[in-house]
């Protein structure tokens, strides 16, 4: 058994103070793992249930092998991991602009850390995700300048209307949504993970941009609150021509 309570890393980043610990769920048993930035939760392994989704939702209509997909936001992993139990998945990278959660990955501080590094498919690429799909030709990938994508999964902000930096609402305009459709191959999917419940009016704007668009509702038991709590995935997909 673990301690009941303790702080595995802290480190002061270009956006704040970041910290990860670890706690005992005395609810439930086992370990808790939290992330940090300044006073916010960003992220919580107590509910992991929509990141999950956020993988299996946009990843579902590809059905071919060979995927090259793009995950923005490394977090805990859970993401990332779920993806790669899609065996259609050839390559990931993981784009995360804090080198200290990618170092707590490499260095086996998290629990999914040693899934993905030992996953020849996955790869970290430490990088400002917003800057690389709105202001970069390059995109994603520094070894491969241009490449497209068959699908990109992002999970960074707490939705479009509450976003961790203002600069990362350039994103969730027409002209954003349609730069970042452009990292994608014909016929790719956009898959955007939100905290709130869905905003008809985004999923409306996704649709002007791609040529499908939707909204799926994530319901899982919040036990800290006592009720269910909903989160939203956002699917859209690209024209295949």
């Amino acid at each position: 058994m673990s301690r009941l309570f303790e702080e595995l890393d802290y480190q002061v980043t270009p956006l704040g103070t970041l910290v990860l610990r670890c706690r005992r769920d005395l609810a439930e048993g086992g370990d808790l793992y939290e992330i940090k930035l300044n006073d916010e939760f960003l992220m919580s392994s107590k509910f992991t249930a929509s990141e999950e989704a956020l993988a299996d939702l946009t990843l579902a209509d590809l059905v071919q092998p060979g995927l090259d997909i793009v995950v923005g936001g490394l977090g805990l992993g859970c993401t990332a991991a779920q993806a790669l139990e899609n065996p259609n998945v050839a390559s990931m990278l993981v784009v995360d602009a804090m080198l200290p959660i990618i170092e707590w990955h490499e260095e086996g501080l998290l629990p999914l850390g040693n899934v993905l590094t030992a996953d020849g498919r996955c790869r970290f690429v430490l990088g400002d995700f917003f800057e690389m799909a709105l202001s970069s030709g390059a995109g994603f990938d520094p070894s491969r300048p241009g490449r497209r994508f068959h699908a990109i999964l992002l999970d960074i902000d707490h939705s479009p209307n509450h976003v961790l930096h203002a600069s990362n609402a350039r994103l969730y305009t027409p002209e954003g949504l349609a730069r970042l459709r452009d990292h994608l191959l014909p016929g790719g999917v956009f898959g955007l993970w939100s905290n709130d419940r869905e905003d008809a009016g985004f999923t409306a704007q996704l649709a002007t941009v791609f040529d499908t668009a939707r909204a799926e509702a994530v319901t899982f038991h919040n036990p800290l609150q006592n009720r269910d709590a909903v989160q939203t995935i956002y699917v859209a997909r690209k024209a295949v021509a």
